[in-house]
């Protein structure tokens, strides 16, 4: 059976806001499966000023529409810069690249309509104008994914279940978790089908995290490397029980979240509720990292029908000894493994799904899961740009 391979770059930026990640996939297609092949990866950090500039416009500060629009093109540059470097570094010319799928930066997400001037709307707002990387790479680049979803009805969130469904479902049951910015889980039951597939945004995972260290470091330190500052700290029994309250717990899939829930305010509360209860921001930092263990064991409990037998961690959290450590103690009956046990790079993986995405978007395939994302149909999503 004929086999067509294709080069392509899957472009990566995520809630945590701390740069781009790039990769560059193989993939392979016949007519009834598709494969994709790492073949480089790297992240491309963004510098400390832009980092900062673009927290504060996802938070609605220092942020018209002349800083968004100056930094709709400063993204579309770095990312453009970030596929010539990948090309040089993998020793590949960039005119044998086939397209690119960029997922952009998000700004905003808005999941569940709202009013807004008479009008029940949602919305999602991923920025970096794809037409630097076409100009400078000379392939077509499909972004802008998630609002095609919302328009059939969906949350645009999640989309990478479609892509994890076609390259890792096996036959007994898998859950794959991502623990960006925001943690996210998909299950995959046992030879099901796509309409079998259970995902959803389970809450933080290192973005309150980052933050808190952010300030108890007085910025000395973006992230708890290796969750040295939490292992150091006690979990606050009377902070995660009020932790657990939270209302997105509550609210059955499908959901989405970001930072528009897990912002400023919800910071600026723990760190009142600490005051008051005299926990001090040593402990707080483990009794957060522990909640975002907790809320995804909280969520699978709640809302799969199916327990998974082994649970594949990718994402920065796997660098995180105090989250992994935790999701082991929780989930006794099934095997919790970092991405590279099973043979995925754990960083690169949501780069890949963009790549993977994008294929599909190229050949004009359907390449959403409603039954996860809520929208009332299959569509393609991405635009693309010639």
């Amino acid at each position: 059976m004929h086999c067509q391979s294709e080069l392509a770059i899957g472009l990566m930026g995520g809630t945590s806001m701390d740069g781009i990640d790039a990769a560059l996939v193989k993939i392979s297609q016949d007519n009834s499966s598709v494969e994709a092949e790492l073949l480089e990866f790297e992240c491309y950090s963004y510098s400390e000023e832009v980092k900062e500039t673009l927290l504060s416009l996802s938070k609605g500060i220092n942020g018209g529409t002349r800083e968004i629009c100056l930094m709709q093109e400063l993204l579309g540059k770095l990312y453009a810069d970030a596929c010539v470097s990948l090309c040089q570094k993998a020793n590949v010319n960039k005119h044998d690249i086939s397209f690119v799928g960029c997922h952009g930066q998000t700004l905003w997400h808005q999941p569940k309509a709202i009013d807004y001037l008479g009008n029940k709307i949602r919305g999602t707002l991923q920025i970096g104008d794809p037409g630097f990387i076409c100009e400078k790479i000379g392939c077509p680049v499909v972004s802008d994914f998630r609002p095609r979803d919302m328009a059939a009805g969906g949350q645009g969130a999640p989309i990478v279940p479609y892509t994890e469904f076609i390259l890792y479902r096996e036959d007994k049951d898998v859950a794959l978790l991502n623990i960006g910015g925001i943690s996210n889980i998909t299950i995959l039951p046992a030879k099901g089908r796509i309409d079998d597939v259970i995902a959803f945004d389970t809450g933080p995972g290192n973005l309150l995290i980052d933050q808190m260290v952010k300030d108890y470091t007085q910025g000395e330190k973006v992230y708890d490397e290796g969750g040295k500052i939490a292992l150091s700290g006690e979990t606050s029994k009377v902070l995660l029980d009020y932790m657990m309250q939270d209302d997105y717990l509550k609210i059955a899939p499908p959901k989405s979240t970001g930072r528009e829930h897990y912002n400023s305010d919800f910071v600026k509360d723990i760190y009142e509720f600490c005051t008051t209860n005299n926990i001090s921001k040593v402990d707080m930092i483990a009794t957060v990292s522990r909640y975002t263990a907790e809320c995804v064991y909280h969520s699978v409990r709640e809302f799969s029908s199916v327990y998974p037998s082994k649970l594949i961690v990718s994402g920065g959290g796997t660098h995180n000894e105090a989250i992994m450590r935790r999701l082991k103690e929780l989930f006794l009956d099934c095997r919790v493994m970092k991405a590279e046990e099973a043979g995925i790079n754990p960083d690169a993986k949501e780069a890949v799904a963009m790549a993977v995405l994008a294929h599909e978007t190229m050949q004009r395939k359907c390449n959403n899961v409603p039954s996860v994302t809520g929208a009332e149909h299959p569509v393609i999503m991405g635009r693309i740009t010639y």
